[in-house]
């Protein structure tokens, strides 16, 4: 396999497939098999989710609630996401952990660096909920600093589309794709593959991303395997 370790990066969107909000239990399946299906072939898998198809902090303060209080209900949205993915991956035999940034004893564990990594070269998937634990940060920002945590090889970012593009391929037909681009040019191109803070993080740990489309069937474990799918982002 092309990687050992990897970290993916789902958005809470994602887990909504063909619904308009929550969690469709077809998509989460699908999901789960996939991952299973890269576990099987003894790569180490954390996740962080995102909590957008349950409620986001921004869109909360922007209707006049208070951004901490908001933010903190999209980290809870998190760690809902993390346990129906959990549940998911258990059914399909996939042995899994989910540590919360902020403390929920009764449902998640604390998230504990050490522990983790022990999780990891045991088999075991970790889910990593509750973002930062922190306001003003996105679950990109988590993603990327749980990967570098762990010592992931690689962050994989599944989205709906299958790659960073020119221009936003659902409005512009003409919009051709990278298949692989690097951390300046996405910077001077000003294209869109995560938050500023997020993207430098990861650009300055020099820790690659692979965006790709998670909605295609045997993606995940193409791209484990070394085949070019999606776009990368490196140095």
């Amino acid at each position: 396999m092309h990687y050992k370790r990897i970290l993916l990066k789902l958005s809470g969107e994602a887990l909504m497939g063909e619904k308009q909000y929550g969690i469709d239990a077809n998509r989460l399946n699908e999901y789960a098999e996939e991952i299973k299906q890269v576990v099987d072939k003894g790569i180490e898998v954390a996740i962080v989710i995102g909590g957008g198809n349950i409620f986001r902090g921004l869109t909360g303060a922007a209707t006049g609630m208070d951004r901490v209080q908001g933010d903190h209900m999209g980290m809870l949205a998190t760690v809902i996401n993390g346990l129906a993915l959990q549940s998911a991956l258990e059914m399909c035999g996939v042995q899994t952990r989910l540590q919360s940034a902020i403390k929920i004893n009764e449902v998640a564990e604390p998230f504990i660096r050490r522990r983790a990594m022990r999780h990891l070269e045991k088999g075991r998937v970790v889910i990593f909920g509750g973002g930062t634990g922190n306001p003003y940060f996105t679950t990109d920002s988590a993603a990327v600093l749980r990967a570098i945590e762990i010592e992931a090889d690689v962050i994989l970012k599944g989205t709906r589309v299958d790659g960073i593009y020119t221009a936003d391929p659902e409005k512009d037909k003409n919009a051709t794709k990278f298949d692989s681009i690097s951390f300046q040019d996405v910077l001077t191109k000003g294209l869109k593959v995560m938050d500023t803070t997020a993207f430098t993080l990861s650009q300055e740990n020099e820790l690659p991303i692979v965006v790709f489309d998670m909605n295609k069937k045997g993606n995940l474990l193409k791209i484990v395997d070394g085949q070019t799918i999606g776009t990368t982002v490196n140095i």
